[in-house]
């Protein structure tokens, strides 16, 4: 454990000041680059029918009639039948959910895992946000969060199988990722953005409050 050096006053004043500057920069860039992300053309994305609590769901449906979905892939662990203790770690966290439908938002979770399962999962977290299944259907392939390049090609992070393999860290067939799409008004469905990895860092409200302590995230 790095403990920090004790300092006056003044000179953590100084210190801190110091780091002020290069954080109001990276706000700033941070500003520049979600306006860029908001400028990313849009792609028509085919039906899509998940299984929840109700039955059968479309994706327009969704959107409870709001214009914006974002969605979490919620990684589905074959090996334990189960899901992803990481990914649940991060769903609880995420918070500030009330105030999506204020900005025409909708949020929600799905995963490869089976409803059976699954549903027991979502009532064992109490998530408040629905949660729905994607199995046998190609959803989480086409948005690269399932890898079987017998599916569709993997392409993970925005990088092939063989960038991977030349990298030397071939990712796994399950992956945590979360994409945004946009609804208009005759329920046609369109994909504005996609992030995985440390992409998703925004949605784990732990780690950001624990990269303002002197420990940082694990």
């Amino acid at each position: 454990m790095t403990r920090p050096v004790v300092a006056s006053r003044a000179e953590w004043l100084a210190a801190r000041t110091a780091l002020l500057t290069e954080e109001k920069a990276v706000t700033r860039a941070l500003d520049a680059l979600a306006a860029r992300r908001r400028a990313l053309p849009m792609v028509p994305v085919p039906e899509y029918v998940f299984e929840g609590p109700d039955g059968r769901v479309r994706l327009p449906e969704l959107f409870d009639g709001r214009r914006q979905l974002i969605v979490y892939h919620l990684m589905w662990r074959w090996d334990r039948d189960d899901g992803c203790p990481g990914c649940a770690r991060v769903l609880d966290g995420i918070g500030g959910l009330a105030r999506l439908p204020e900005r025409d938002t909708a949020f929600a979770a799905i995963s490869r895992g089976p409803w059976e399962r699954l549903a027991g999962y979502h009532a064992g977290h109490g998530w408040a946000f629905p949660v729905l299944s994607s199995f046998g259907s190609d959803f989480n392939y086409d948005f690269h969060a399932s890898l079987d390049a017998e599916i569709a090609p993997v392409r993970y992070n925005y990088r092939s199988a063989k960038e991977h393999a030349l990298a030397g860290r071939p990712p796994a067939d399950e992956q945590a990722g979360v994409s945004v799409f946009w609804r208009d008004d005759d329920d046609a469905v369109f994909h504005t953005y996609s992030a995985y990895a440390r992409g998703t860092d925004p949605l784990d409200g732990a780690n950001a409050l624990l990269d303002l302590t002197p420990l940082g995230r694990p």
